[in-house]
């Protein structure tokens, strides 16, 4: 059997459905899959050995140049190659409009949450298999659930498993323990001021270890040199490719992150990793992994630094004993 998953975007989300993934190749392990995927995050999906083929999409920059030629020509290279596929079945978990409509062109039965619980209820008429689920679970456990009811099996949500690692890769020459500081995110209500996170790298490096950190834009970059101007140990990764900065995460002692795709990326790593939720709810879309914590503040508040390092330092105490035990 051959199935193709629709999960385009958010980095978030895509790390959200690796779960899923991981499930159905235990489970089933006469069914190969490909995907579908925004190409800024092909990288990311490349991370799960259970892909064979990643088609990208660019809905987000096709829709800036709609009646340009060369949008045209990649959406008809596109169809084609998603028709070529062969597939059995396609599992839209993404319940949007736009990825039904995408995922309509690979000529194959669509499964998908139902009307009541897809994201947008107009997605569901272009699927040929609709299924019910709560939507006052986390995206994790829908996704699971729902590739359980597309494709037979029964998930056992009594464990997680991501089935990813990290690239290879690293940094040179860095001897001891690191803390990826993430404190770029899309939103300035999700941000914790810079301040705090210049009060963390200096908890972190008083503690022996090297605080890391990197940036995306001139404003990230403010931050990211604010912090090492204070605390001087902390290494400023250069703006760098999405595949080297996993590769340099997925090797960290520790990650403290905003609410943003490479803290749901450590967190599915397995890393000791503490997300600082300010603004978003993370018992729907926080991110989960067997050393993931995510610390809430209460509505208008501040979290404090040294609430923040104690829960890091607990984490790699939990994490210590039970490799211990292993």
């Amino acid at each position: 059997m051959k199935v193709l998953i629709f999960k385009t975007s958010s980095m978030g989300d895509v790390i959200h459905t690796f779960p899923a993934v991981e499930d159905a190749r235990r489970k089933r392990p006469d069914i190969s899959f490909d995907w579908c995927v925004e190409e800024a995050f092909a990288g990311i999906v490349a991370l799960h050995p259970a892909i064979a083929k990643i088609h990208t999409v660019a809905i987000r920059r096709w829709r800036k140049h709609l009646f340009n030629a060369g949008t045209w020509r990649e959406a008809t290279s596109l169809r084609r190659a998603l028709q070529a596929g062969g597939y059995d079945l396609v599992i839209d978990a993404q319940g949007l409009l736009k990825s039904a409509l995408v995922a309509k062109q690979a000529a194959a039965p669509i499964a998908g949450f139902d009307r009541a619980s897809a994201r947008e209820p107009s997605a569901t008429l272009f699927y040929q298999r609709k299924y019910p689920m709560p939507r006052d679970l986390h995206a994790i456990e829908r996704t699971r659930r729902l590739f359980g009811l597309a494709l037979g099996y029964e998930p056992d949500l009594s464990t997680l498993a991501s089935g990813i690692v990290p690239p290879l890769g690293g940094l040179a020459g860095i001897d001891g323990k690191t803390a990826f500081l993430l404190h770029g995110t899309s939103r300035e209500d999700k941000k914790w001021p810079a301040e705090d996170w210049i009060g963390a790298a200096r908890l972190l490096a008083e503690r022996g270890m090297t605080p890391v950190t990197t940036w995306s834009n001139e404003r990230e970059k403010a931050v990211a040199e604010a912090i090492a101007r204070t605390v001087p140990s902390t290494i400023v990764m250069p703006k760098s490719p999405l595949a080297d900065i996993a590769a340099i995460l997925g090797r960290s002692t520790l990650v403290i992150g905003a609410d943003t795709g490479l803290t749901h990326l450590a967190a599915a790593f397995g890393l000791p990793t503490v997300a600082v939720f300010l603004a978003t709810e993370p018992s729907l879309t926080g991110p989960r992994g067997a050393y993931a914590s995510t610390l809430m503040a209460a509505a208008g508040g501040r979290m404090a630094p040294a609430e923040v390092v104690a829960e890091a330092e607990r984490l790699l105490k939990l994490c210590q004993v039970n490799a211990d035990k292993a």
